[in-house]
């Protein structure tokens, strides 16, 4: 397991040749100290483990890994599906130059006002919204800002060894930037 940067784990996951409606999440608060868990999985591409946290309003750092090459049948239990009163989450990317920019922008357009005229899901209506900017990954998310998830316990259970490794690399991160103290 290497741990990196956690946009450098987003990026892979934006890379990654792959159905973009496949991926699923979960995400809370950590369980101790400041930050969240955050946990992305797809069947043939396997599970990432993020912890982030803001040393300000406009620095979003953190670290994480890839944990397991694919979703096994322990771990596919433990992320939402379709069918789980879930959220949604999607991974972004910036539109190559101002004329991807208009092309894209164009396909959203359409893509809400056909939704507009006629009978949709929310399901239905994300996933074509996402399909028109071109997100590279999105799906069913379980997140909880004020708490932790029981299935983020769980995943974490699942990847302890990782856990404990992510953790202290986290940590250090956090003290090095001084965010762990109080003001004084």
């Amino acid at each position: 397991m290497r741990v990196r940067d956690w946009r450098d784990i987003l990026d892979q996951v934006a890379e990654e040749a792959s159905e973009p409606d496949g991926w699923r999440a979960v995400s809370g608060r950590r369980r101790e100290g400041v930050g969240e868990d955050l946990f992305l999985g797809h069947p043939d591409l396997g599970v990432y483990q993020l912890k982030t946290y803001a040393k300000n309003p406009y620095d979003v750092r953190g670290v994480g890994a890839r944990v397991a090459r694919k979703v096994d049948g322990d771990v596919d239990s433990l992320l939402p599906n379709r069918e789980d009163d879930a959220g949604r989450f999607a991974v972004r990317t910036a539109p190559e130059d101002e004329d991807a920019a208009e092309r894209m922008t164009r396909r959203l357009e359409e893509t809400v006002r056909v939704h507009a005229d006629a009978p949709t899901t929310p399901e239905d209506f994300f996933t074509d919204l996402m399909e028109a900017v071109e997100s590279p990954a999105f799906g069913p998310m379980e997140y909880d800002g004020y708490d932790r998830p029981d299935r983020l316990d769980d995943l974490a259970g699942t990847f302890e060894e990782a856990e404990a490794v992510l953790n202290a690399e986290f940590d250090d991160l956090v003290a090095d930037d001084g965010v762990d103290r109080g003001f004084q």
